[in-house]
């Protein structure tokens, strides 16, 4: 995790008070500092000269900004494994991968670094590596938090999001990047009215029997529901974030500077086309309006934040090894509903994670069950720091 500087523009902290310490995902702009994305190609980039909005956000609310994080490179890939910028090690963990592409912000979290830490998401970038790493995280509703200052400059899928190691600080972490979010809503007045749809999916036995034991803890009403369109929204999300991410990134390839594992892929990516493209815009508005649809008969969705185990360090550079990590994930960036992901106790000896759906601005709602089903599993939550 690099040092900054930034913290100069913060409000000075009451006397004996510590300030809230926070991590800064590399593709997030810091004043005075390179934003270089984990990636060669950029390590002569000029340092920015604004803030992120997000950063100046943090440093109002009275964040000490503690340093940049190393990451997947480019933003494009689900291991968190960069061999130019550094592999961010998985400190409970350790023999899987951190996830990526936001590695470096679920280690310090996880490693106790920091109170909370900044990623970004465009197809599973906090979650995936809030649950490799045994931490919690948030995709908010696309759209809610600013992504000014933040790499690319344009998607119709990315989000920026907090880690932290509990839904306390989770919470504030969110609130100070986003000032128009809370409080959360008191489950207590809401009553029968928070129904949790348990999805029906493909993963592996034992962490659907551990998403379903957690869910049932929170007392709430469960109702086992489907979507039928998950997988068709996981390959029209592939098509989109190809297609989006080649835009973006053509030139630094151009360089010869890109890793070769990032620069196959995108040089794969190129070949997206308008067409395909344009299909998975039907998709977007098919799969979005049935998720909708659900959200309208529960309150949230509940589902495994991954189908199985990641996959081992020393198995990593096998790429159909990785199919299976964003499949539950991906689907929520296309639709761009509120998506966390809540760390479960390991199973045989591998991080597990619950991730709960919301409708689209009920970001708060979400957390708020979050916290409940934390507060109901925390005696056999991963022990972080």
């Amino acid at each position: 995790m690099a040092a900054t500087d930034a913290n100069a523009d913060a409000p000075a902290a009451a006397a004996g008070e510590a300030r809230p310490t926070v991590a800064i995902k590399d593709t997030i702009d810091i004043a005075g500092t390179p934003t270089r994305a984990g990636s060669r190609s950029l390590e002569d980039a000029p340092p920015a000269a604004l803030h992120a909005e997000v950063v100046g956000n943090l440093l109002a609310a009275g964040w000490r900004i503690a340093g940049k994080t190393t990451m997947h490179e480019l933003a494009f890939g689900t291991t968190g494994i960069n061999r130019w910028a550094g592999t961010a090690p998985n400190p409970d963990f350790p023999d899987f991968v951190p996830g990526g592409s936001s590695s470096g912000s679920a280690a310090a979290v996880a490693a106790g670094m920091v109170d909370a830490s900044v990623g970004t998401d465009t197809g599973g970038s906090v979650r995936i590596p809030a649950a490799c790493c045994g931490v919690f995280g948030l995709k908010p509703t696309f759209g809610r938090v600013s992504r000014r200052g933040v790499m690319p400059a344009r998607s119709t899928l990315d989000c920026v999001g907090p880690f932290a190691a509990d839904m306390d600080s989770l919470v504030a972490c969110m609130a100070a990047i986003d000032p128009s979010f809370g409080p959360l809503p008191a489950l207590d007045d809401i009553g029968g009215s928070v129904t949790i749809g348990l999805l029906e999916t493909d993963a592996d036995a034992g962490i659907a029997a551990a998403v379903r034991t957690a869910v049932g803890a929170a007392g709430l009403p469960v109702e086992a529901v489907t979507l039928t369109g998950m997988r068709a929204a996981f390959e029209a999300g592939l098509s989109v974030i190809n297609a989006e991410t080649w835009a973006a990134c053509a030139a630094l390839v151009e360089t010869g500077l890109v890793g070769e594992d990032v620069a196959v892929r995108l040089r794969n990516a190129a070949r997206t086309t308008v067409e395909e493209v344009a299909r998975a815009e039907e998709v977007r508005a098919a799969f979005t309006a049935e998720v909708d649809a659900l959200l309208e008969r529960v309150a949230v969705i509940a589902l495994p934040t991954m189908a199985g185990p990641p996959p081992l360090v020393a198995e990593a550079g096998d790429t159909s090894r990785l199919v299976r990590m964003t499949t539950l994930v991906r689907p929520f960036n296309l639709s761009g509903h509120p998506a966390i992901a809540i760390p479960l106790a390991p199973i045989d000896g591998a991080p597990a994670s619950l991730q709960l759906v919301a409708a689209k601005g009920a970001d708060e709602l979400l957390c708020a069950v979050a916290t409940l089903i934390a507060g109901h599993i925390a005696d056999r939550l991963p022990k972080t720091g």
